[in-house]
């Protein structure tokens, strides 16, 4: 899955970016990660509230596998196949993923005041 059709796919969504990372690529929405590719799947970033929508369709969490063997369940869902076909769809499943991304964020450090001499 190139970067190109992954634009296309999610082009009824926003205009997103695809970077190359650790095997695969993040989807990227205003310097955001809201979804990541591996192995020509699709997984998009989930929490608490929307996790019972993947699990509605029978998806599962992206796994990873460490070198020592150690397993790390991710906070990213396998997007269902059927979004593929269903642009429209896919836009409010990219939005909720984006939401959630969103709600991850580490808020900016406020900068401190300056020193007073």
């Amino acid at each position: 899955m190139d970067a190109d059709h992954i634009a296309d796919l999610f082009s009824r969504f926003a205009p997103v970016s695809v970077r190359r990372m650790f095997g695969g690529a993040g989807i990227f929405r205003d310097g955001v990660m809201f979804a990541l590719v591996a192995d020509d799947t699709i997984y998009l970033k989930a929490d608490a509230q929307t996790v019972p929508a993947f699990e509605r369709e029978g998806m599962q969490a992206f796994t990873h596998t460490s070198p020592g063997g150690r397993r790390t369940v991710m906070s990213y869902w396998h997007m269902p196949d059927r979004l593929l076909d269903d642009t429209e769809e896919l836009a409010r499943w990219a939005s909720d993923a984006y939401a959630v991304a969103m709600r991850a964020a580490k808020p900016a450090r406020a900068a401190r005041p300056p020193r007073r001499r």
